[in-house]
């Protein structure tokens, strides 16, 4: 029970500790469009180096393109159409990429407070579509879960909040998020139901160290970031207890963007919890991996 506390508790150690302890001052040039773009999935690629029971890979790759929809760049309510897919490139016999992940996806965003930015809550909900493209049976002839083709479907709605802060004193942005994520019974493939999870509750933690010497004009790119995730699968699943461990997955992820590069750099992840690629969603991952990201996000 100690462990499940400290799982629980983690996202709000990280709140506590960077809000309590620092002044709390204004946001520098932060407007709606880069809030979203907090809260959107970073693409990347990841090198062939990953530790942990990952099957061997040549990459992972997650292509995330965003669309703003918005009247004008003042406006407190815009919407993000993303088409992301992800891939694996399997390092066997001529590479083969197995059963991609299809989440198209719209997003409302909707920033709520008053002038001063530490005061920003941001609202959104999010509708998505989960698929891997296949049509083969769900279940082998021998009763598994068929991996190589067989069909993966679900429909998603998420709703949560963004808070917003600033520390003078670390000159970092520091964003909290906190979302409830539904996928109703009659939205998933019925072979899901009672071991895909249909309701989760997500909370991150993301922090945007910038550099001490801004200059006076153009955009500014964070030194590095840490984004920090939790996820509690709450539903029923597995006829797993409602405390279970298996039910928490948590991900920490450290991005480094170094002056010679203009929009991406060097990340490495730590992930523990299930596996989020489709069909391989009974699968439990233990990994830590390496790579290169396209963080665009500027302030």
């Amino acid at each position: 029970m100690k462990q499940l506390k400290y799982i629980l508790i983690l996202p709000f150690l990280f709140i506590g500790t960077i809000y309590g302890q620092q002044q709390i001052d204004s946001l520098p040039n932060i407007d709606l469009a880069k809030i979203a773009r907090v809260n959107q999935k970073d693409s990347y690629i990841t090198f062939p180096t990953d530790i942990g029971n990952l099957p061997p890979l040549m990459f992972e790759a997650n292509v995330n393109p965003n669309f703003i929809i918005r009247n004008r760049k003042e406006s407190n309510l815009m919407a993000v159409l993303t088409s992301q897919i992800m891939i694996r490139m399997y390092n066997e016999n001529s590479y083969p990429v197995k059963t991609p992940s299809y989440i198209p996806q719209i997003t409302f965003y909707y920033l709520t407070g008053d002038k001063n930015p530490a005061n920003h809550y941001t609202i959104f909900g999010k509708f998505a579509h989960h698929s891997n493209g296949q049509d083969g049976d769900f279940y082998t002839t021998q009763g598994e879960i068929n991996i190589q083709n067989g069909n993966f479907a679900t429909n998603f709605l998420e709703l949560g909040f963004i808070k917003t802060g600033f520390s003078k004193t670390l000159n970092a942005t520091k964003f909290f998020k906190s979302s409830f994520e539904i996928h109703p019974r009659s939205w998933m493939l019925e072979e899901l139901h009672g071991q895909y999870s249909g309701f989760r509750w997500h909370n991150a933690f993301f922090a945007y160290k910038l550099p001490m010497k801004m200059g006076h004009r153009g955009s500014i790119k964070a030194d590095f970031s840490l984004k920090a995730e939790t996820t509690w699968l709450i539903d029923n699943i597995n006829d797993w207890d409602t405390f279970n461990l298996k039910r928490f997955n948590i991900g920490l992820t450290f991005y480094y963007h170094p002056k010679f590069l203009e929009d991406i750099g060097f990340f490495i992840q730590l992930y523990h919890g299930v596996d989020y690629y489709n069909i391989n969603f009974q699968n439990r991952l233990d990994i830590i991996r390496f790579g290169i990201m396209t963080e665009l996000l500027r302030f």
